[in-house]
């Protein structure tokens, strides 16, 4: 007979069936300030020097990683220092520079296409409002918070693939919409969270609450966590599965 060799403070079923809505804003908020515990210098993981390199970066980041863009936007940013550069570019050059992206032909097209409208449009000005970003091509709400949070201070909730992963395990919405869950989100935490919980969950899913084998033995708010136990619980089995470096 098999026997349970995993160890650990697993929550019974029956205590997150029975939470009302004030413990779950409270939990909720809970976990937010334990995540700040974990990672009191959760950033944005792009590198940028304006409101158009961060959203130029954010957009070529989609199926890569925030490390290779970073790796890839200083020769891009060199050569083509504004809007109205990279406008006028000539494709295959662009296409030459993006190329360790992934899909760089695609992704050459969406930032001169997203130039092209910043030129004729704003003047060349990346636009502050979520209800302008999101006109441009290529620019969703994800896109428009990440801008908006980081470049002028606006609170927004990002919801990338992490973030939606960890709010559902959490318990805070049961949807797969990334709007949906922005909007579960923000009813349950303080709009001048929103930006740093957005970073904060990011870095734990990242590190900790991966989409596969998440490491749940190694998680320091599993007591909180509703989902404990779809990770290994053992100590060591999960400390295997911690990724300490900085981008995953």
């Amino acid at each position: 007979m098999a026997t349970n060799t995993e160890s650990g403070p697993r929550p019974r079923a029956r205590k997150w069936q029975e939470e009302t809505r004030l413990g779950l804003v409270r939990r909720a908020r809970r976990i937010n300030r334990e995540l700040a515990d974990l990672y009191p210098n959760a950033h944005c993981e792009l590198n940028f020097t304006s409101s158009y390199e961060l959203l130029i970066a954010t957009v070529l980041s989609a199926q890569t990683t925030d490390k290779r863009v970073n790796e890839t936007t200083p020769a891009l940013f060199a050569k083509y220092p504004t809007p109205e550069d990279l406008a006028a570019a000539n494709p295959e050059a662009l296409e030459v520079i993006l190329k360790p992206l992934g899909f760089f032909r695609s992704k050459t097209k969406s930032i001169m296409g997203l130039s092209k409208a910043l030129v004729e449009r704003f003047d060349g000005e990346v636009p502050g409002r979520m209800k302008d970003l999101v006109t441009l091509p290529g620019v969703g709400r994800k896109t428009a918070n990440v801008v908006l949070g980081n470049a002028f201070g606006v609170p927004g909730i990002t919801v990338d693939t992490h973030f939606g992963r960890l709010a559902r395990r959490f318990g805070w919405t049961t949807s797969d919409d990334p709007v949906k869950v922005e909007q579960d989100v923000a009813d349950l935490i303080p709009r001048k969270e929103w930006t740093i919980l957005s970073h904060r969950m990011i870095w734990h899913g990242r590190r900790i609450c991966h989409s596969q084998r998440p490491a749940c033995g190694a998680c320091a708010i599993a007591h909180l966590c509703p989902s404990y136990g779809e990770g290994p619980t053992d100590a060591k089995t999960a400390a295997k599965l911690v990724r300490d470096r900085s981008f995953a």
